[in-house]
């Protein structure tokens, strides 16, 4: 037996079972009406009851006990017949549908119907039209009383006016068509948006610019933040198609006064860095704005962009120096000075980079002194590679002393080093004056010693300065902008010009840096003895000059450094007492010092006009010679001579000669070398 729940749910799933089958049965009905289309409803409903019986004695054999709950449960389940005249009679009382429906034909008057409900809905769709009028009046109700929804109508009038930069046709509210009113629409926005931000959300105004006030602290933040989201948006996109340079100035302005905005909204920030690369390849005003818009992103939330940005500006730095021009320097000591800066952030930071980096760097001088093939060698002596070498040793000169960089000095030196040794040859001797400049700049501001004067010192060595060149040249060879010097350059007069003057430059740089060292006597002592030796040998006054006018600063440092050090009453092993006195001979200053300072001013001139593609002169202050009349020079000339002269007879002169001691002087000559008479 079974229980009462179980008869209830069987009971269920028999009501399903009889609704499906009537479907299935409807269904296949259907069917047979459409092949047997002279049946009648009667033999359908006959058919249909024998069906259904044919089932329930099915259930009957199978599941007495549930039958006979039917049974006294239910009873019109079981009876087949009243039920088909109940559904008829509840057949008659619903409206059934026809079996062909007529087709109307259309009039005029529908098709007028027609045509305005088409007219309304694509007056719904159609944008407005903006206009310069609507812009003023957006201006002037912007500075009275400025309103979410006055923000929201500007915002959309903006995105359609950026959305012509880029082609694009979405769907958007106004619609920008003129070129002038494209440029008042964004010259509004960039002038008025902020200060309507600022009174719509009640933001005070900061002035400590060290701290921020994000607009996320105002209430009203969240009521306009989906419209703050699409303007900040526009604006990154108006940014990107950007080709005039006042334009970009003007927005990137407009950009650094809404970095709060963007650091509230992490999204519309990630677009923006993406627009960064104008720090590396804009027009200078252009890149110091985008400067300053990632250095005050960095400031405020380093954890979340210091990383990033560090990485996208140094594969940005790397890019843009491939090649080196005169008008490219200035762009990369930008690059250099700006990355630095941003390094000076977070040295934990900038250690990590710079391992890699360096590390990076250290890999390819490996492998071109391993494999030794011209692609290696390419991988090293390029303007890539120097320029990353320069960076480097600004970052850890400039942040110096850091506890956490100073372990980086050492192989940075070493990878210095072994790209010098690399091809030591004549033609690469512009590079080495690069690594060498390199060195300089790293050992004076970090108080590390670093052997760079032997790499100098061999080129007196290895080239004959006595030989002939074998062709002149028009212009100098400018070393600043050069890593290799051809066939042709070595023979020409220009090399051993622009040579000669490297090695003082780089020689006097060094020594300045050691001016004050209590051992500059014996740091000088090497290079004293070469260039006695390349004076003793010399033949070319032009080369003499300046290198016995270089021994001669260096012999009387040398000799300051001497008197001072035997009036000491300290000895070598007292290291606190040596700093003192190297500090007070600093302060004092050194004769090399003192002509060094005189010297970098005439030598930055002369850098500045090698940078601008001008010849080379000397700032002499030479007096102006103004040339005289040819009958004013011999009225002159009379004058001058008549005293030196003086004839024994009182005969005057005449135009054909002066009568000295009774004979005649038909003419003077007067030479450069000696007085000649006729």
């Amino acid at each position: 037996m079974v229980n009462e729940y179980t008869l209830h749910t069987r009971r269920r799933f028999f009501y399903l079972l009889v609704f499906l089958l009537s479907g299935f049965d409807s269904a296949d009905e259907s069917n047979a009406e459409k092949e047997i289309p002279g049946k009648s409803k009667n033999d359908k409903q006959n058919g249909k009851t024998s069906q259904h019986k044919k089932q329930l004695s099915r259930l009957k054999d199978k599941d007495p006990d549930f039958y006979k709950f039917l049974q006294d449960n239910d009873q019109t389940l079981l009876n087949f017949d009243d039920s088909d005249s109940s559904e008829d009679e509840e057949e008659t009382k619903y409206h059934k549908l026809p079996s062909a429906l007529e087709v109307r034909e259309l009039s005029e008057d529908d098709d007028e119907e027609g045509e305005k409900s088409s007219k309304k809905s694509k007056k719904a769709v159609e944008a407005i039209k903006v206009t310069e009028k609507m812009v003023a009046e957006w201006r002037s109700a912007v500075r009275k009383e400025p309103s979410a929804r006055l923000f929201r109508e500007v915002t959309q009038a903006f995105k359609a006016a950026v959305a012509t930069t880029k082609g694009e046709g979405g769907p958007c509210r106004y619609k920008v068509d003129d070129s002038s009113v494209f440029n008042a629409l964004v010259l509004f926005c960039i002038k008025d948006i902020y200060a309507m931000l600022q009174k719509l959300l009640s933001l005070k105004v900061n002035k400590d610019q060290r701290k921020l006030v994000l607009p996320s602290s105002s209430p009203k933040w969240q009521k306009n933040q989906i419209d703050i989201k699409m303007y900040l948006g526009g604006v990154v996109q108006l940014l990107s198609s950007l080709t005039e340079a006042t334009v970009i100035n003007a927005v990137l302005q407009h950009v650094n006064q809404l970095i709060p905005y963007y650091l509230c909204l992490p999204k519309q920030c990630r677009h923006l860095l993406k627009v960064g690369y104008q720090w590396s390849t804009g027009e200078e005003t252009s890149r110091v704005l985008a400067f300053l818009a990632l250095n005050k992103i960095c400031r405020h939330k380093q954890d979340t962009y210091l990383n990033p940005i560090l990485k996208q500006m140094y594969i940005s730095y790397v890019q843009n120096c491939k090649f080196t021009s005169p008008n490219m320097l200035p762009m990369i000591n930008f690059m250099q000075r700006t990355l630095t800066e941003m390094y000076a952030l977070d040295t934990q930071v900038a250690y990590q980079h710079a391992f890699i980096y360096i590390r990076q760097l250290a890999i390819h001088l490996r492998n071109a002194m391993t494999m030794k093939k011209k692609e290696t060698y390419q991988s090293v002596y390029n303007w890539q590679f120097i320029h990353c070498l320069y960076l480097w040793c600004r970052v850890l000169s400039t942040l110096y002393p850091s506890d956490v960089l100073q372990p980086l000095i050492y192989p940075l030196c070493q990878v210095i080093l072994g790209t010098i040794k690399l091809v030591p040859t004549a033609r690469y001797y512009p590079l080495r004056m690069h690594c060498c400049r390199v060195l300089t700049l790293l050992s004076s501001s970090t108080n590390t010693f670093v052997p760079v004067l032997p790499f100098l010192l061999e080129i007196f060595q290895q080239v004959d300065f006595n030989k002939k060149p074998g062709r002149m040249s028009k212009k100098p060879i400018n070393f600043a902008v050069i890593l290799k010097l051809n066939k042709i350059n070595l023979m020409e007069k220009a090399y051993k010009d622009g040579l000669i003057d490297q090695l003082y430059d780089l020689i006097l740089e060094y020594f300045h840096t050691q001016a004050s060292s209590v051992s500059f006597p014996e740091l000088a002592l090497p290079t004293i003895i070469q260039l006695k030796a390349f004076l003793k040998e010399s033949k070319v006054a032009n080369y003499s000059k300046p290198v016995r006018q270089l021994l001669e600063k260096v012999q009387e440092n040398s000799s300051y450094i001497t008197a001072r050090r035997q009036k000491a009453t300290f000895g070598v092993a007292d290291t606190a007492a040596v700093v003192a006195w190297e500090k007070q001979t600093q302060t004092e200053g050194t004769p090399l010092t003192k002509y060094y300072t005189q010297w970098k001013k005439l030598r930055e001139k002369e850098i500045q006009l090698e940078i601008s593609g001008k010849e080379r002169m000397e700032d002499l202050d030479l007096p102006e010679i103004k040339r005289k009349k040819l009958q004013e020079k011999k009225a002159a000339d009379k004058k001058e001579f008549k005293d030196l002269f003086q004839s024994d007879s009182d005969s005057d002169e005449d135009e054909t000669g002066l009568k000295i001691k009774g004979k005649t002087c038909i003419r003077l000559l007067v030479t450069g070398k000696s007085t000649v008479w006729l």
